[in-house]
């Protein structure tokens, strides 16, 4: 407390700085090349951060209520049916990740043969973490069938699990990554941030729950029931 309470004495204190002096240069230099208020940036912002949100939400309500399950007949095909719209939704998003990119300057230092062979590179890494996430966990272990009630034996630890934490998200970040790289777009550049950031949430909020649920299927109680 100590010394929060000394720190603005520092220097004669925040009085005596002259904002006036601040380097605006980086904050002209991206204001230069994205523009916050072109309708694709606005459209892919909303998609970023609304499909984690529509899954994590959905997904939660059926683990705490069965609705879906209930009113598919099945937990399988209520998720079967959630994998679905996650991957129509995530079309979208991709859709307009590309749009707000496309709508917005080129940046021209990336726009080189060697950028583009980074940005190559980076979508076939996050393709691979990607693909591969996909074929250990199955759809259902993709697409959240643990929230109704589908499990595997036991957590999945073999490749890529066992080089990369969540390697479906960062793999996908990856692809953004490497698809605005690709473009040389700030935009896209920017908007990978954003995805970065909204899955960061997403893994604090799954993660722990995963993580109960298994250790509530090896307890020795659950076991026996």
């Amino acid at each position: 407390m100590s010394s929060s309470v000394a720190g603005p004495d520092c220097c004669g204190g925040l009085g005596n700085v002259d904002f006036r002096q601040a380097d605006l240069y980086v904050m002209t230099w991206l204001l230069g090349y994205v523009d916050p208020s072109d309708p694709c940036f606005v459209a892919a912002i909303l998609t970023i951060t609304f499909n984690p949100l529509f899954w994590n939400v959905v997904a939660r309500w059926e683990q705490k209520t069965r609705q879906l399950s209930r009113a598919f007949r099945s937990p399988y095909l209520a998720c079967y049916s959630l994998g679905a719209a996650i991957l129509l939704l995530n079309v979208l998003r991709s859709h307009c990740f590309t749009q707000a990119m496309l709508s917005q300057p080129k940046m021209e230092s990336l726009d080189n043969p060697t950028a583009y062979c980074v940005g190559l590179a980076l979508l076939g890494v996050g393709s691979t973490f990607v693909l591969s996430s996909f074929f250990a966990l199955g759809f259902t272990g993709t697409f959240l069938g643990d929230y109704f009630g589908i499990l595997k034996e036991a957590r999945v630890t073999t490749f890529p699990f066992n080089v990369l934490d969540n390697p479906m998200y960062w793999g996908s970040t990856a692809n953004y990554l490497g698809w605005a790289v690709i473009h040389a777009s700030p935009t896209g550049l920017l908007l990978t941030a954003v995805v970065a950031l909204v899955y960061m949430v997403a893994i604090l909020y799954e993660e722990p729950f995963t993580a109960q649920i298994y250790q509530q299927k090896a307890s020795p109680s659950h076991k026996r029931s």
